[in-house]
């Protein structure tokens, strides 16, 4: 770790560069202290503050008291809920310092310009690049906070199995054999292990990328680790399980980019230099979505398990969950003055006295946050290791079939209105939607300040395909599709032509690549990374039109025709999987169709319907095999469902076969419509060119084909005087006229006939 020495350390291995002008102070306490950034003495506040906090927490609600049964020990009671606080706090620090190096701060010091002229000669030569001092900064937190978050999820793993088996921590063989039968068979134990499988590949790649694509693959590897941690979260066994882990998924993310982001800016608040107002501005952008994910998950969430206002405000529970709720709002507040109040100061050309007091009030904020950021994360942790005031408990000879399958009672008989009156909130997908909305709006707003236009069709089609991804996803089909094939067959079909239709007829890219300006300091923000995507390898594979078609057409026989279907049916991350990888599938196929937004590839317009009539053959015949099958798909679940109504399973599957065919048909049509329709707007544009183009050269290549003919006509008449019959017609306005008309010529049309001194208007020939 580079030390902080209030100073900005020079990017050549020169002496150490004078201190800033503007840091110094009359008064050299702790006023002065944050001047220059947080000191690196201060940083440890914030690990004292979590740490404190957590054992308040455990303290107040006797979660670490000695259990009556099993007690595992004090160094299990307390040695837990602390080795999750520095978990905690790692995994944040690991996610926010890459999120800095892939997206916020640039990697050198200098920003690379292309060269011109006599220097492209030695474009050749390897050039040597310094690192900018935060990014290297960054990049070492990152590898000390994923080493630190490796050890602590191992410890994590040892204590848990202490805890859920009541057993003190010993050495011996009989207690080492359980300890790899709970990780290898108990899904708490596999959870934790799929943790630290996860925690050790970051490492490893954090200590050898120091590439910015390829850091994206351990930022991507260290948000998934949350997956196996909210679904052995302490309110994942309440009775809305789905709603339950996507917001606590959603919680854990949104707090991890939030506190991550707050413990690298105290850790490079000594070297941003002249970087600071750009850095702080790009994570306030950032930092408005965490806290937007944070309030709202964290209100679902809560709500979930306390269910009246009693136990939120007499119950040790809710007491605490109203103080990470007042947390929460301060901090709130905090960043409103970031982004309201100082980062518009920062931006200004200040005097030297008030630019130090604004970036000295600055840092006070930011410690401050880190402060209170500590406190609510060990309070977290002591809000985890506390039972609710109504915990769920079932009683296995109640449930039904349904409970048993699904988590969820059996929903009424199936009726029309049904379809839109029975609702059960994804709230991942509702956040998505959310997010994208919000980004979309944003991408507008700038557009219509900077006195550009948006079409209304492209914004009314986003907006209404994220309405439907909603409704596919917590709607009628949603509710059904878990007990009916035939629902889960609409549901299906939705996701990969409906609500895709409408999401790529809105051209999110280009309104991205429109609304955002291109960064000129070396950082990739969201526009360049879009622009990476793009023109990868990657992106040229899965958006080719074969590879999309077959994609889009295979995808059904793989995933109904093997254990994928089962699996998606039984497991919650098996659906939402499901759930994303057919509509990417259905919105890459129709991009490549009918889409506006950037490609590496799209066929001639013949090969697009060609593709589409393959496509539709596809359905038609995996429609016509769920109809005709006699044998059940996936029988072990819709054909143990208990349902007292409707039709029977194999019925109902064959039901599922005609909405695959029907379902699938007719908006694969309605983008062979749009394909023909955008095929003949590209020979009209094609033909207007050229109008003009002609007009432009005043119609030399018409002239040249009457020319031409006359020229033939005459040869004739030179050979067979007598057998040459009448001239050949000339071509006026794209039309034969006789070659001895009034007014005509050999050559160029008079002006009489075209009706205008700039020749005729028709078309090319």
């Amino acid at each position: 770790m580079v030390k902080d020495n209030g100073r900005v350390p020079p990017v050549e291995s020169a002496p150490a560069a004078s201190p800033r002008p503007d840091t110094t102070t009359p008064n050299p306490g702790l006023r002065g202290t944050f001047a220059g950034g947080v000191r690196s003495r201060w940083w440890w506040l914030g690990l004292a503050a979590a740490v404190a906090g957590v054992v308040g927490a455990l303290l107040w609600t006797g979660a670490a008291g000695v259990q009556d049964l099993g007690d595992p020990g004090a160094i299990t009671r307390w040695g837990l809920p602390v080795a999750t606080t520095v978990h905690n706090l790692a995994l944040a620090t690991v996610i926010g310092a890459l999120v800095f190096a892939t997206v916020i701060l640039p990697k050198d010091a200098k920003a690379r310009r292309p060269h011109t002229g006599q220097q492209k000669l030695d474009s050749a030569k390897p050039v040597h690049v310094a690192e900018h001092p935060a990014f290297t900064r960054v990049m070492t937190l990152a590898a000390v906070a994923a080493g630190v978050w490796t050890v602590a999820a191992i410890t994590v793993l040892v204590l848990t199995y202490s805890s859920i088996s009541g057993l003190p921590l010993a050495g011996t063989s009989d207690y080492t054999n359980q300890l790899v039968f709970y990780m290898t068979e108990l899904p708490v134990g596999q959870a934790w292990l799929a943790v630290v499988i996860c925690a050790a590949v970051v490492t490893t790649m954090v200590f050898g990328l120091r590439n910015v694509s390829a850091l994206a693959v351990p930022l991507v590897l260290a948000l998934l680790s949350f997956v196996p941690q909210a679904l052995i979260g302490h309110s994942a066994s309440s009775a809305d399980h789905i709603g339950a882990v996507n917001s606590l998924f959603l919680h854990i993310t949104g707090v991890s980019l939030w506190v991550g982001g707050i413990i690298v800016l105290v850790v490079v608040s000594g070297v941003l230099g002249k970087i600071t107002a750009q850095t702080l501005q790009r994570f306030s952008a950032l930092a408005i979505f965490a806290f937007a994910g944070v309030a709202g998950s964290g209100i679902i969430n809560a709500a979930i398990r306390i269910t009246n206002l009693h136990d939120l405000f007499y119950s040790t529970y809710g007491q605490l969950i109203l103080t990470k709720s007042a947390a929460t709002i301060v901090l709130g507040v905090i960043g409103w003055m970031h982004r309201s109040w100082i980062v518009p100061r920062l931006g200004e050309g200040q005097k030297s006295t008030t630019a130090a007091r604004t970036r000295r009030l600055l840092w006070q904020l930011v410690f401050g946050e880190l402060l209170i950021m500590g406190i609510t994360s060990g309070l977290a942790v002591g809000l985890s290791r506390s039972a609710p005031p109504q915990s769920r408990e079932l009683v296995q000879a109640a449930l039904t079939p349904a409970q048993i399958l699904t988590d969820y009672p059996l929903p009424p008989e199936l009726t029309f209105a049904r379809w839109f009156t029975e609702w059960r909130m994804d709230w991942l997908w509702v956040a998505f939607a959310a997010a994208a909305g919000a980004a979309y709006l944003s991408g507008i707003i700038k557009l219509r300040r900077r006195g550009d236009k948006w079409s209304v069709l492209r914004s009314a089609s986003w907006f209404t395909g994220l309405l439907a991804l909603v409704y596919i996803t917590s709607g009628g089909t949603a509710v059904y599709g878990q007990v009916l094939f035939s629902a889960h067959m609409v549901e299906h079909m939705s996701l990969m032509v409906i609500a895709p239709l409408f999401l790529a007829l809105g051209s999110p890219v280009s309104l991205a690549l429109q609304a955002l300006a291109p960064r000129r300091d070396g950082s990739r923000g969201i526009r360049e990374w879009i622009l990476v995507l793009v023109h990868s390898k990657f992106s040229q594979l899965v958006t080719h039109p074969l590879f999309a078609a077959a994609n889009f057409a295979g995808s059904l026989i793989i995933f109904y025709y093997s254990p994928l279907f089962n699996l998606a049916m039984r497991y919650h991350v098996g659906h939402e999987l499901m759930i994303v990888h057919f509509t990417l599938t259905g919105y890459i196929f129709i991009m490549s169709m009918i889409g506006t937004d950037p490609l590496p590839r799209r066929f001639p317009y013949p090969m697009r319907l060609l593709l589409l009539l393959a496509t539709m053959a596809f359905h038609a015949f995996f429609g016509v095999s769920l109809m005709m099958a006699t044998n059940l798909l996936s029988g072990e679940y819709f054909g143990n469902m208990g349902r007292p109504w409707g039709d029977s399973a194999l019925v109902d599957q064959q039901t599922a076969g005609g909405i695959a065919w029907g379902v699938g048909e007719i908006p694969t049509l309605a983008i062979a419509m749009g394909v023909a329709y955008m095929w003949a707007k590209s020979d009209a544009r094609e033909t207007k060119r050229g109008d003009r183009a002609a007009a432009r050269n005043n119609y030399a290549d018409l002239n040249a084909y009457n020319d031409m003919f006359a020229q033939l006509a005459a040869r004739d008449a030179k050979i067979d005087p007598e057998h040459s019959g009448p001239a050949l017609p000339h071509l006026h306005n794209g039309n034969p006229t006789p070659a001895n008309a009034a007014g005509s010529t050999a050559g160029t049309p008079s002006a009489s006939q075209s009706g205008s001194p700039s020749g005729p208007q028709g078309e090319k020939h």
